[in-house]
């Protein structure tokens, strides 16, 4: 018969590099299912299969371990959005490098959905230093869309008085879209919902 503290002792075992990331594997498991408010160390415990002291041993609170998890599922996202940026924002017009990037950004979302449900759910009732976390990776996103729209219309006239404007409009219209996607089902296909806000944003771009 197996003995149900035998994982407990094995775990008990590991050192803290290797430890660290199987605690935050559990931890993403318990806050996908059970949001910030259920993601508490004990549930985190129970989840990796340890003690709640061996948790603590790693991270010193609930806070801390979030933090952790969210730097280390901010790469997939970095990643994701990075990848979706044209490479010559001078080639094409801002529209098509909505549809095209939106699309590819949208794709790159469904393939790591639990990245974007720790995001969206960390806005929620957390606290405010993990809060500030999700705030300042979607200030990246908002900076990197201005960029790329200011390389986009390199004749526009004083671009900096209304394409910030348009990037956290795009900004708001991306979070949203893959919103959509990882947390409400959306049926819509990425080329779909990327077509939509292509053409929402197309009468913004003409008028810059």
């Amino acid at each position: 018969m197996v003995d149900p503290e035998e994982p407990r002792r094995r775990a008990a075992h590991l050192g803290p590099e290797r430890r660290r990331p199987l605690i935050l594997d559990a931890a993403l498991e318990v806050f996908v299912e059970r949001g910030y408010a259920g993601t508490t160390m004990q549930a985190v415990a129970d989840a990796a299969g340890v003690t709640k002291p061996v948790v603590y041993a790693s991270f010193a609170n609930r806070d801390e371990l979030l933090l952790a998890l969210l730097a280390r599922e901010e790469q997939h996202l970095v990643i994701s959005i990075v990848a979706a940026l044209p490479a010559d924002p001078s080639v094409g017009s801002p529209q098509e490098h909505v549809l095209e990037g939106l699309t590819a950004f949208l794709e790159a979302v469904q393939k790591t959905p639990r990245s974007w449900q720790i995001v969206f759910g960390a806005q929620y009732g957390a606290a405010p230093v993990v809060a500030d976390r999700v705030r300042g990776a979607r200030a990246f996103l908002v900076e990197a869309l201005r960029l790329t729209l200011v390389k986009s219309m390199p004749h526009a006239t004083d671009p900096d008085a209304n394409l910030p404007v348009l990037a956290e409009l795009l900004a708001s219209m991306t979070e949203s879209c893959a919103r959509m996607l990882v947390v409400e089902g959306s049926t819509r296909t990425p080329a779909e919902l990327a077509r939509t806000v292509s053409q929402v944003v197309g009468g913004g771009f003409g008028a810059v």
